[in-house]
């Protein structure tokens, strides 16, 4: 189990939002940031504050990303010419442990991570036990024939709380899904509003 597993719904209410859409997320009950003074923090927030709190926010989404991983995808999508801010969404959701959960394979990205690495997954037939593996359009994922009735896995498919997007194709008889194609901030189904551009102001003078 991951260090952030236990702290993801810490996240949450320090972001005082509910950040996976989940309904055990404590941002349900009450919408203040953890801790004593956690009630008293909601004065107008600084530029830096609002531009922290993106980055935070959507490196949190993603579960177990470091600082240093996701300022070397940020880089990367800066890199390439086009909208730097619609690049780094695809580049996150290129991520096979982003997959995995989109696909509904298991019910939160940070059991993603953990059944990539624990080898239930298979890229075009090959087993790939790297979350951060990049899919490319076209691959199909699957869940590893002696992983395919796990209890956890059968609960995610019927989990009723997110649908899988329609980059992807979900085949949830087989446990397969087909990356379709790459996907804009507008097709990914995060469950609160995520300002890449606030997070492209925070690299820019930080």
């Amino acid at each position: 189990m991951t260090k952030r597993t236990s702290a993801k719904y810490k996240i949450d209410r320090r972001m005082g939002e509910n950040i996976w859409g989940r309904p055990k997320s404590p941002v349900n009950r009450r919408e203040y940031a953890p801790g004593q003074h956690g009630q008293r923090r909601k004065g107008k927030m600084s530029d830096f504050g609002l531009q922290l709190r993106a980055k935070q926010k959507l490196k949190g989404h993603y579960g177990d990303l470091t600082e240093k991983q996701f300022r070397r995808i940020f880089a990367e999508a800066e890199r390439i010419k086009g909208d730097t801010g619609e690049l780094l969404i695809g580049l996150l959701e290129r991520r096979l442990d982003a997959v995995v959960y989109r696909a509904k394979f298991v019910p939160t990205v940070f059991a993603a991570r953990q059944f990539v690495n624990h080898g239930h997954v298979l890229v075009n037939g090959k087993k790939v036990n790297i979350p951060s593996y990049r899919v490319k359009e076209g691959d199909v994922i699957e869940v590893r024939e002696k992983s395919k009735q796990l209890a956890s896995v059968i609960e995610a498919t019927q989990l009723p709380e997110r649908d899988v997007p329609d980059y992807l194709e979900a085949d949830h008889s087989k446990m397969t899904a087909t990356f379709v194609r790459t996907p804009s901030l507008a097709d990914v189904p995060f469950a609160v509003q995520m300002e890449p551009n606030l997070v492209i102001e925070f690299y820019a003078q930080n």
